[in-house]
C-alpha cells in the first residue's frame, strides 16, 4: 500500500521460485520445450497439445498443480514484502523464442506459455492478473495472425494486457510500430480495452554476441524499446487513428533523451497528441535514470512497474533492500523527492488502474474467466 491505496504493478514475468522439485524441473517449461524440439527434429509440422490447457492436469514435475501453487505463493510473498498489492504477470520475454522456424510449433509454444501464466494467476487470483504473449511473425503481412490467441487469453482466461516485441525474431526485420502491419492488433486491443506492453526479447544480431556483454538487459531490451519509443513519439497519428489504444513501453521506454525540449519529438504539440495513448513503466533501478526519464516524458505518462522478481534482485547499495523494492524509494528517496504525493499516487495506483482496470480488483477480474485453470 501507499498512502492508503493499493500499489499496482504492470510489469512482471513468470519465475520458478518456490518450485517443489527444482532438481527435476529447473524451469517450469522445460519438459514441454523438450517435447516441441523432439517433434520438430522428426520433421512433423503439427501442433502439440498443451498439457496444462485450462482444466487439464499434468503429473510431470514442473507442470503439476502443486508446482504452480508453490510458484504463485512464493511470488506473492515476494510482492507482499515490497508493498505491492497486485501485479500483471506474463510469460518471460526470454522464453518467447520468436526465432522458431516452424509456425505451427511456435503457436503451440506460445499457447503453452499463456496457459502457464493462467495457471499461476489462478493459483493466487487475489494478487495476479494475466498478460499474454502473442505468436508474432515478422514476415507476416500484418498482425492479423495474433488475434486468435489474444482473444482466447482476454475473453476466455480474463487476461488484462498483451505483450509484444518490436523485434520478435531477433533479426531486425519487423515493420516499425507506426506501420499498417500493426493495425489489426491495435484495433483489436482497442476493441477489447487491453493495453499493449512493449518489451524486448532475444536477439540474433551476431554483433551483440561478439561483444560478450550483457546483451539481455542493456541491448536486447533497451534498444528495441528505445526504437519503439522514438517511432511512436514521431508518429502520434497512430493514437489519432486508434484513440482508445494504450501502449506501455517497458523499462522507462528505453534510453533517455539527449536533446532538449526544443527537439521536434518533445515539442508540446507533439506530446499532447500522445498523452492519452503512450506510457512508460518505472522498471529501472538506477533512481537518477528513472527520475530523469519521468522529468523528460512526464508524470502523467508513467505507470508503476518493477519486474519483481527479475533484474532487480541485487541489493541496493547502502541498504538491505533489493533494487526492485521501489515503493520505499518513492516514499523516501531524495532522487524522487521532486514528485508530489499526488504524483506518486498517480504513478503507483491511478495510472495503472486506468490502463488495466482489472488490476485494481484482481480477484474480481479473474472471476470473469470463462474457463477453469484447475
Amino acid at each position: 500500500m501507499f498512502n492508503g491505496v493499493k500499489v499496482l504493478d504492470v510489469h512482471s514475468h513468470i519465475h520458478d521460485i518456490g518450485m517443489t522439485d527444482r532438481s527435476q524441473a529447473p524451469r517450469l517449461a522445460y519438459q514441454f520445450w523438450h517435447d516441441l524440439f523432439f517433434i520438430q527434429g522428426l520433421g512433423a509440422s503439427k501442433s502439440v497439445p498443451s498439457p496444462i490447457a485450462p482444466g487439464k492436469h499434468s503429473d510431470r514435475p514442473g507442470n503439476r498443480d502443486e508446482d504452480f501453487q508453490a510458484v504463485a505463493n512464493a511470488l506473492a510473498r515476494y510482492l507482499e514484502a515490497r508493498k505491492i498489492d497486485a501485479q500483471i504477470l506474463s510469460p518471460h520475454p526470454l522464453q518467447f523464442h520468436g526465432w522458431m522456424e516452424d509456425e505451427i510449433l511456435f503457436k503451440s509454444w506460445i499457447g503453452y506459455q499463456n496457459d502457464l501464466a493462467f495457471k499461476i494467476v489462478q493459483a493466487r487470483p487475489d494478487v495476479f492478473v494475466g498478460s499474454c504473449q502473442l505468436p508474432q511473425r515478422a514476415d507476416a503481412k500484418d498482425t492479423e495472425h495474433c488475434l486468435e490467441e489474444l482473444e482466447r487469453c482476454v475473453t476466455e482466461m480474463g487476461f488484462v494486457a498483451a505483450y509484444v516485441s518490436p523485434d520478435p525474431n531477433g533479426k531486425g526485420n519487423t515493420p516499425p510500430m507506426h506501420t499498417a502491419y500493426w493495425y489489426p492488433l491495435y484495433a483489436k486491443c482497442q476493441e477489447l480495452g487491453v493495453p499493449i506492453l512493449v518489451h524486448g526479447t532475444d536477439v540474433l544480431n551476431p554483433q551483440f554476441h561478439a561483444w560478450e556483454m550483457n546483451r539481455y538487459f542493456e541491448f536486447n531490451f533497451m534498444v528495441p524499446q528505445s526504437i519503439a519509443t522514438a517511432t511512436l513519439r514521431q508518429h502520434p497519428e497512430v493514437f489519432e487513428r486508434f484513440p482508445g489504444l494504450r501502449i506501455i513501453i517497458c523499462h522507462c521506454g528505453g534510453f533517455i533523451d539527449r536533446l532538449g525540449e526544443n527537439a521536434p519529438f518533445r515539442a508540446k504539440e507533439n506530446t499532447d497528441r500522445l498523452s492519452g495513448g503512450l506510457f512508460y513503466d518505472t522498471a529501472a533501478y538506477d533512481l537518477d535514470f528513472m527520475a530523469l526519464a519521468i522529468k523528460q516524458r512526464g508524470v502523467a505518462q508513467f505507470t508503476f512497474g518493477t519486474e519483481a522478481p527479475g533484474s532487480g534482485l541485487d541489493l541496493r547499495p547502502g541498504t538491505q533492500r533489493t533494487a526492485d523494492d521501489l515503493v520505499p524509494m518513492f516514499e523516501e528517496h531524495a532522487a524522487l523527492s521532486f514528485l508530489s504525493d499526488e504524483d506518486k499516487t498517480d504513478i503507483l495506483h491511478r495510472t495503472p488502474a486506468k490502463l488495466a482496470p482489472g488490476l485494481a480488483d484482481a480477484a474480481a477480474q479473474n472471476a470473469k474467466a470463462r474457463v477453469k485453470a484447475y
